[in-house]
């Protein structure tokens, strides 16, 4: 692959090509002195004076699409290089003729098209044969030592050859072109150059050979959940109850069963006890917080020797509500209130504790009240160590009437249950305030 330098070892090449066809045909012999030159428009007359001239400009560089693609992705998930995917680009350039005397110009052009049909691909001996020569780059432009030779730029050892092709511009582009030159136009022909393959030296790392090959084909069939119930014990035949802590959740669905079957709660990874194509047992994990949690059927593939899991297939989340459950409450200290829950809750979750009066004498109604729970932590000032989840709660309470109270806890949207009595009415959990 060529180097940095490649760009200006093309134009140099064309330059040479043009200025040894010109030779050949002993233009300047009827002509006069011809030179031919690599600059913007707007200078040419400065270096020509008076003498007729053939122009190369390269007023554009675009991706090449075919080569754009090679050699990626170039680094792995660590960020590190693996490769040097080469830099392809097509070079535009404009062929313009300047003449000295009339008719002079469009000779020019008309040997510099001929000169270009006839070459449509530069012979790799050509462009070492033009790039020996001594070709050194003015100093100052802070290149290194190496680079100061344009013979350097391997251009002649690229993969693809250098190729040129006429290409039609329309009389708006070129207008628009010669504007931005701000030159006088003169008469022009445009080519694409095409392609030059510009690669970095930089070190990669390769990883080793494969030495032996194991393809597994595997059907992706995505689980899909449907419902996710309940169940109190393994044996319980009644499902869709409350879920808590302590369940036995029953995911229903399609396609349940894969290679490796696991099922996510959030970050959190659980064991199924029982697995079909449509219903998976599990039990919930610890460490799940109250509130809205999701859950996924996460599919692995066995690859490799000794079979290893890899990345397979996972169902969309599921949601469901895990409720917290009071334990007990009593009021620890006046205007204090003390909660136990079978459930950790967050530091930054919202808990909100709900107290309806049990009984009360008509023609008076039974009094209500609720209280939210103090955040232990600040979303806007967060201490240096975040605390750890907790399944008691502090709560301070006020204006509330002495008498005995169903107590209820909210955090997030998930709600602790009454427990029913025979009656038809509640009965607990109970707390006292006096």
């Amino acid at each position: 692959m060529s180097n940095a330098l490649a760009v200006a070892s093309v134009s140099f090449v064309l330059v040479d090509l043009l200025n040894n066809g010109l030779i050949d045909r002993d233009i300047g012999s009827s002509l006069g002195e011809v030179i031919v030159t690599a600059l913007a428009p707007d200078r040419v007359d400065e270096q020509r004076n008076t003498k007729s001239a053939l122009n190369l400009f390269l007023y554009n560089v675009t991706q090449n699409e075919a080569w754009r693609n090679v050699n990626y992705p170039s680094r792995n998930a660590a960020g590190d290089l693996i490769n040097n995917p080469p830099l392809a680009l097509n070079l535009h350039y404009l062929l313009t003729a300047y003449g000295a005397e009339q008719f002079h110009a469009e000779i020019l052009l008309g040997y510099g098209m001929q000169l270009f049909h006839e070459t449509p691909v530069l012979p790799r001996a050509a462009i070492r044969r033009s790039l020996a020569a001594p070709t050194e780059v003015n100093a100052g432009g802070g290149l290194p030592a190496a680079m100061l030779n344009l013979y350097t730029s391997d251009l002649a050892d690229q993969v693809e050859l250098i190729k040129i092709w006429p290409q039609t511009l329309t009389t708006e582009e070129i207008s628009r072109l010669w504007t931005a030159f701000q030159a006088k136009y003169r008469p022009t022909a445009a080519y694409q150059i095409s392609v030059v393959l510009i690669q970095s030296e930089a070190s990669t790392q390769q990883a080793l050979p494969v030495r032996k090959r194991t393809i597994s084909v595997t059907p992706f069939q995505k689980p899909v959940i449907t419902q996710v119930l309940s169940q109190l014990t393994p044996v319980s035949p009644v499902l869709n109850q409350p879920i808590f802590s302590d369940s036995i959740l029953v995911l229903q669905g399609t396609q349940l069963q894969g290679g490796v079957t696991t099922v996510q709660f959030g970050s959190v990874e659980a064991t199924p006890t029982s697995i079909t194509g449509s219903q998976i047992v599990v039990p919930l994990p610890a460490g799940l917080l109250p509130g809205a949690q999701s859950v996924q059927v996460v599919q692995s593939v066995l690859v490799g020797d000794p079979p290893l899991p890899h990345n397979g297939v996972e169902s969309d989340p599921a949601g469901f509500m895990l409720q917290p459950n009071i334990l007990g409450a009593i009021v620890v200290n006046p205007g204090q209130l003390q909660i136990d829950l079978d459930i950790a809750v967050g530091p930054t979750q919202t808990v909100l504790v709900m107290l309806n009066q049990l009984t009360m004498s008509p023609p008076q109604s039974p009094a209500a009240y609720s209280f939210p729970v103090p955040p232990r932590i600040s979303l806007e000032s967060p201490p240096a160590s975040t605390p750890a989840p907790t399944a008691q709660l502090t709560v301070p309470f006020s204006g509330v009437a002495p008498g005995t109270y169903l107590i209820r806890v909210q955090v997030d949207a998930a709600q602790s249950p009454l427990t029913p009595g025979s009656g038809g009415g509640f009965v607990g959990p109970q707390v006292i305030i006096s």
